[in-house]
């Protein structure tokens, strides 16, 4: 629900526009308003699940969204569309990472990769699906469905996480850093407000420019605060830890190429292929279908392999299918594009699902709500500077140029973004071997010493 509402809302805008009386670019605003209440409360929502107990604050947070949908299926303007979009943010905020919370803190680390193979797939189907289903309501229907139709989704959901989730009870936390919890909210506010801004020009590039700015500096503070603060809001002492730093550090690298997909294949499908929207998703939607196919044997993958191997080649391989696309042309088979397209599903699936597990590969249980915000604040600036990348690349092309967007100025884009996420195999490149082996259960094989036969024996 969330994934795909959070993208479905896109293909809708020009139709919202005039229902509402104002017109699509100052109502891409709404798109902002909501990342900006994601970047906002993410932070908080693992102090909120220790306080409150994970299981209520999920049922909440979900509780949240649907009123938040409800209040943008009513709204009559453009400032109380932005403020009900602020609204459903701060419910998509606690949802995913308490969820995420929940399921790390119930699966042994043994089962874990399986597990997170199916939080994986909502997260790679909703962008993709978001526009052509978003286009379908709003052509035949109306588009306060693409809200309202949340309302039924999110009371199953409530009804299933009161039936099947654990019972978490509230544990002692420290006193909430609100000084952090400031500091931390503007940085990363600032800095997505800065990059939707300018990849979504709803406002003029100074605005984005001078939040990221602020967004900048507020980042550097919290830094020095939680340096001193004996419990931040942000635990940023787990990235001490090789494994927990090397999965966010380098997944948010190969997350930044990759975010530019969901953004970059539709458009050029359709300025540069001269399809139309549903035209386009039809094609891109197999990479949903990859995504789904590879949860059945990513288990096996990462226990034969093991992490290190795994993730150096995937990302290799995963940034390969990015750059194929750079290649595509209309004449190019339809069938031979949906084949890539699924491959690159499959790959990519993959590598989420396995860096996602190694995040928590060496987590310690209490520790558990302090990962899982560092984790989803970096997963959500990773995919906005993705964006903004892409945007860029695009932007920088046209003015070179001087020319409106053609097919080339996609493939340089497509090659640049494929670049930015082969680097995330450096990252990994530095792990041991063995790294994360309790989540992979993969086994080191190496020869066995005469002691340790004789042990054996005896």
């Amino acid at each position: 629900m969330e994934n795909m509402d959070s993208t479905v809302i896109a293909t809708s805008l020009p139709a919202i526009a005039i229902d509402i009386g104002t017109n699509p670019i100052a109502l891409k605003l709404a798109l902002t308003s909501y990342l900006v209440s994601l970047a906002i409360f993410i932070p908080l929502s693992g102090w909120m699940a220790d306080k409150f107990g994970a299981k209520n604050i999920f049922r909440a947070a979900i509780a949240v969204f649907v009123i938040g949908s409800i209040a943008c299926a009513t709204s009559g303007s453009l400032g109380s569309f932005v403020v009900a979009r602020f609204l459903q943010g701060m419910g998509g905020a606690m949802m995913t990472p308490v969820g995420r919370l929940v399921l790390v803190r119930s699966t042994p680390k043994s089962e874990l990769v399986a597990a997170m193979s199916w939080l994986t797939v909502p997260a790679l189907i909703g962008p993709l699906i978001g526009p052509p289903v978003g286009g379908f309501i709003t052509t035949y229907f109306s588009w306060h469905w693409i809200f309202i139709i949340n309302v039924p989704i999110g009371l199953l959901g409530i009804m299933l996480a009161t039936k099947f989730l654990p019972e978490s009870a509230a544990v002692e936390t420290p006193r909430l850093d609100f000084a952090g919890l400031v500091l931390s909210g503007i940085g990363a506010a600032g800095i997505v407000f800065g990059i939707s801004v300018m990849s979504l020009p709803a406002l003029p590039p100074i605005y984005g420019v001078l939040t990221m700015l602020t967004g900048a500096v507020c980042i550097a503070l919290y830094l020095w605060h939680a340096r001193r603060t004996p419990n931040p809001l942000l635990a940023l002492r787990l990235f001490n830890n090789q494994v927990f730093r090397t999965s966010v550090l380098g997944g948010s690298m190969f997350r930044l190429g990759i975010g530019a997909v969901p953004f970059l294949l539709p458009l050029m499908l359709q300025i540069a292929f001269g399809l139309n929207p549903f035209q386009s998703g039809m094609i891109t939607f197999v990479t949903a279908l990859g995504a789904m196919g590879m949860k059945f044997a990513t288990s096996w993958i990462f226990r034969t392999f093991g992490f290190r191997r795994v993730l150096i080649f995937g990302s290799i391989l995963a940034a390969g299918t990015i750059a194929i696309y750079g290649f595509f042309t209309p004449e190019t088979s339809i069938a031979l594009m949906m084949m890539l397209i699924f491959f690159g599903g499959l790959i990519r699936s993959m590598f989420f699902t396995g860096v996602n597990a190694f995040s928590y590969a060496e987590i310690p249980p209490e520790d558990m709500s302090k990962a899982t915000p560092i984790v989803a604040v970096a997963q959500q600036l990773s995919v906005a500077l993705g964006v903004a990348l892409a945007g860029g690349v695009l932007e920088l092309q046209t003015l070179i140029h001087d020319r409106p967007l053609d097919l080339a100025d996609f493939h340089v884009a497509f090659f640049i973004v494929a670049a930015v996420s082969a680097l995330a195999s450096i990252a990994f490149m530095r792990l041991p071997a063995d790294a994360g082996s309790a989540v992979s259960g993969h086994a080191l094989i190496r020869p066995v010493t005469q002691e340790e036969s004789e042990t054996a024996k005896a």
